[in-house]
């Protein structure tokens, strides 16, 4: 009873770290993308200089960087060692780098 007990617990541990890692999961449909680059584009800002920060998504800014509103979407933009990025004001973790 002990030997399948242990694997089936193991199974349910799996299964719920792949429901909690997909939760974190964040989508940007192609209309906010399209939304962002046209409102970026006519709002342009200075660049931020963060040293020693690997900028991808998931990176998190630091509180010295100042985020930009987007009407219409939930995200904040900034431009961080010359790269626009989509960031998620609650976490301040990059959700999406522009090009």
């Amino acid at each position: 009873m002990k030997t399948t007990f242990i694997p089936a617990v193991a199974g349910l541990a799996l299964m719920a770290g792949i429901g909690i890692a997909a939760a974190d999961e964040v989508i940007v449909t192609p209309e906010q993308q399209t939304v962002v680059r046209e409102y970026v584009h006519k709002h342009p800002v200075a660049s931020v200089n963060v040293l020693g920060l690997e900028l991808g998504i998931g990176s998190t800014v630091p509180d010295t960087v100042e985020l930009q509103s987007v009407p219409d979407v939930q995200y904040r933009y900034a431009v961080v060692n010359d790269h626009t990025v989509l960031i998620d004001p609650g976490t301040r973790r990059v959700v999406q780098v522009i090009q």
